[in-house]
């Protein structure tokens, strides 16, 4: 006897999640959650993957080895609209005009529609590596995104 199928569904507890509700903190010094830089318009980045050397055994012409060497991740980025008075521009801008960099650790967490955490990804160490405004343009009216790109040492993904 096998077991139906259940029914294609939007629940978040048996269907699949949607990714347009998320919050991403930052803990300055390690421990204490930054309040201000937490809503985000976008969220990319969330990967890893393993690199690997190959290795040639003397004789065998049909395949090499392929052996895992190290985790490699992708740079964590972040988009937002244009905000004033934020901690996190104030890292981002000791870093990019005085070369000093105080890592923190950053959580993205995606959120069900009762803003309840479903996932989340641990980022550790994280510092700042690109800083990017869109252009500004008389002759467009939209609104002003900021681009904040984070290098990291370690992630963790977390499923709750």
């Amino acid at each position: 006897m096998s077991l139906p199928i259940p029914p294609l569904t939007l629940d978040p507890l048996i269907g699949p999640a949607l990714g347009f509700r998320f919050a991403v903190f930052f803990f300055a010094g390690g421990a204490v959650p930054n309040p201000i830089d937490i809503r985000f318009q976008r969220v990319s980045g969330l990967s890893a993957s393993i690199d690997t050397t190959t290795v040639v055994e003397g004789g065998q012409n049909l395949y090499t080895h392929r052996l895992p060497t190290r985790v490699g991740y992708a740079n964590l980025v972040l988009e937002r609209g244009f905000v004033v008075g934020s901690p996190l521009n104030l890292e981002f801008n000791a870093a990019m005009s005085l070369f000093k960099f105080a890592p923190s650790n950053v959580i993205v967490t995606l959120l069900s529609e009762r803003h309840l955490p479903l996932a989340a990804w641990l980022f550790i160490k994280a510092y700042p590596v690109r800083w990017a405004t869109a252009d500004l343009d008389a002759n467009d009216e939209r609104l002003l995104i900021d681009t904040l790109e984070l290098a990291y040492t370690r992630m963790q993904a977390l499923r709750i």
